[in-house]
């Protein structure tokens, strides 16, 4: 075999291994960014589920509900209801809260006032319902809504008298196109898609529109059961054309390389499917195989450098040793300088290796330094977070505080309801202090949320919730002038309360000292901003009025804060585009506080 054809098998051989190698690399890589993306993805889905899971149980102990379903032919008791599942559905922001008799009528709902109205509906043959009704106990369904064609998660628990025995069912619905937004693609797959699939293998979350309602087992042989055409009412459920390839060398059981036949593309995915929590989901990830095949290219260069960098060697050895043998045959002149000529180069090699091993050191001590600097910037941000919290918590703990002790009293005078509600508050004010737990992460990092349309008006009730629950806002005489129509703007409702909450709050300490405490609440438009104006009559602002925005400024004992409470308002505000100015009142005594947001449309 002459040398060319041994060369030309050795140098193909490498090319066939490197491509393998670069397929086994690539499809291994695909597979972990999908697999911590399915992680991320599952948490959410679990954090949403935990978040709704008690609402239910917690709504059916309330004693108008049990009142409703014994007297259902009394029309002041069913109006009664139908306001308590309003403002259920407002508390705790889901799109409907409806009450369902034994015999599956439902007669009482938060949309009792509007045409599609779910009261005089019979939703007996639901499972939320009869499986609620069988165990006695929480029961959870994913459908599309029969009337609003909006898909939703349907939360359920009985409702049972003193003796025990079932009057009927409360039911929670929460939408979830939340949980489709919150799909984000891996940063280093640019062509990743999601689809989250029932039992039956019918996909109801999906990251492409036109993938919704569509059979991802076509290849099973089972038509879609008669309880996916009750779930999804008015879709044809059809298959999606797809050809599965077969595992790739190198990825576990849960993945499979397919081809989508929709549209004429067949474009290739590495399919990667995990189990959510507590329901029998799937979420099926789906990632273009384009970048397997760039690795493998890589690889194959990869392959070809290691080849001809082989061969050279081989061939510049194989010359040496032919010139030494040459060499040799002369005299000892030539060998001497051979012998010379071969310390030297020992000599410059010696050198080099120094000079090889010094920088290997110098880069070792600024690794290090880079690292000791990241350490110090995160210990700077982790002490920005922790001052901004102790600050904000302050505030709902007051409130939860205030509820506890109101509660007890009511206790000792058999207030069961006024109870009910304030344990309804705290819990209320404990998850909202988790979300402001959260939202001090973003202000550590000065990131901006995502863009929302926002009612002005919300914020502003929720704050007044926790201001007035305070013993000191009581004799304060408190006017929001809360307008009829919504005022939609640019923002994020948690962090526009907490403004809301700051600025109040500073106004009931600013008139403690007033003989007749006033604080105005107003909301003024122009023709590209809301204006929300917090006004008190207490004593105004004293000199230069940016400076009250610096941190750790205040004019207040330590007790009653650490000088962060505007500080932290107005980066809350900035990053939401909008400013917050403080004057004193042009019209009286007092000081007067300016939150100015960008209008926006309301969104379909």
């Amino acid at each position: 075999m002459s040398f060319r054809i041994a060369a030309f098998l050795v140098f193909g051989l490498t090319l066939l291994v490197s491509w393998a190698l670069g397929g086994w690399a690539g499809y291994r890589q695909v597979e972990q960014e999908s697999l911590e993306e399915s992680f991320r993805y599952r948490q959410l889905v679990a954090n949403e589920l935990n978040r709704y899971l008690p609402i239910p149980e917690l709504m059916a102990e309330h004693p108008l509900l049990e009142k409703a379903l014994e007297n259902p032919d009394a029309p002041g008791v069913i109006l009664q209801a139908n306001e308590e599942m309003q403002r259920m559905a407002t508390i705790v922001g889901s799109s409907d809260v409806y009450l369902i008799d034994v015999n599956g009528l439902t007669i009482a709902a938060n949309n009792y006032q509007q045409e599609d109205s779910f009261v005089g509906s019979n939703y007996a043959f639901r499972p939320y319902f009869y499986e609620a009704v069988e165990s006695r106990d929480s029961a959870i369904y994913f459908a599309l809504g029969l009337m609003s064609r909006e898909r939703g998660l349907y939360f359920s628990h009985p409702i049972l008298d003193s003796r025990g025995t079932l009057l009927g069912v409360i039911v929670v619905k929460v939408l979830v196109h939340e949980l489709e937004s919150q799909w984000h693609r891996p940063a280093s797959l640019s062509e990743a898609e999601m689809v989250v699939l029932d039992k039956a293998g019918i996909s109801f979350l999906a990251s492409e529109p036109g993938w919704l309602y569509r059979d991802f087992e076509p290849d099973s042989g089972v038509t879609p059961e008669a309880e996916s055409h009750q779930r999804y009412p008015g879709r044809d459920l059809a298959p999606i054309p797809m050809q599965k390839l077969g595992s790739p060398l190198g990825v576990s059981e849960q993945s499979e390389k397919i081809r989508l036949l929709g549209n004429g593309n067949g474009m290739e995915y590495l399919s990667v499917r995990t189990a959510l929590p507590r329901l029998d989901w799937t979420l099926q990830v789906m990632v273009s195989t384009r970048s397997v095949l760039w690795t493998r290219l890589a690889f194959v260069l990869g392959g070809a450098a290691l080849f001809f960098g082989g061969l050279l060697t081989w061939l510049y050895l194989r010359e040496r040793y032919r010139r030494e043998a040459e060499l040799a045959l002369r005299g000892e002149q030539l060998e001497r300088r051979v012998a010379e000529r071969t310390a030297d180069l020992e000599s410059s090699n010696r050198q080099l290796l120094e000079e090889i091993r010094e920088r290997e050191r110098t880069q070792n001590e600024l690794r290090e330094t880079q690292q000791e600097l990241i350490q110090a910037a995160k210990l700077a941000v982790l002490g920005q977070m922790s001052a901004g919290l102790n600050h904000e918590m302050n505030q709902p703990l007051t409130a939860i505080q205030t509820y506890a002790r109101n509660s007890r009293r009511f206790l000792e005078k058999g207030a069961d309801d006024m109870v009910d509600a304030n344990l309804s508050e705290i819990v209320q004010l404990c998850d909202k202090m988790a979300e402001l737990t959260r939202q001090f992460k973003v202000f550590a990092r000065k990131s901006e949320g995502p863009p929302a349309v926002v009612d002005l008006r919300l914020p502003v009730d929720a704050s007044l919730k926790i201001i007035t629950a305070q013993q000191a806002s009581s004799d304060i005489d408190m006017q929001w002038h809360r307008p009829e129509r919504p005022a939609l703007c640019h923002g994020d409702l948690i962090r526009i309360e907490q403004v809301m909450v700051n600025l109040l709050a500073n106004a009931v300490q600013a008139v403690e000292d007033v003989a007749q405490p006033q604080i105005l609440i107003d909301i003024e438009q122009t023709d590209a901003f809301w204006k929300c104006l917090v006004r008190d009559n207490g004593p105004g602002l004293q000199g230069n009025t940016e400076q009250i925005f610096e941190p750790f400024f205040t004019t207040k004992s330590v007790k009653q804060g650490l000088g962060l409470g505007l500080s932290i308002s107005r980066q809350i505000v900035d990053a939401l585009g909008g400013t917050l100015t403080g004057r004193n009142r042009l019209d009286g005594p007092g000081a007067e506080f300016v939150l100015t947001l960008k209008k926006r449309e309301a969104t379909e």
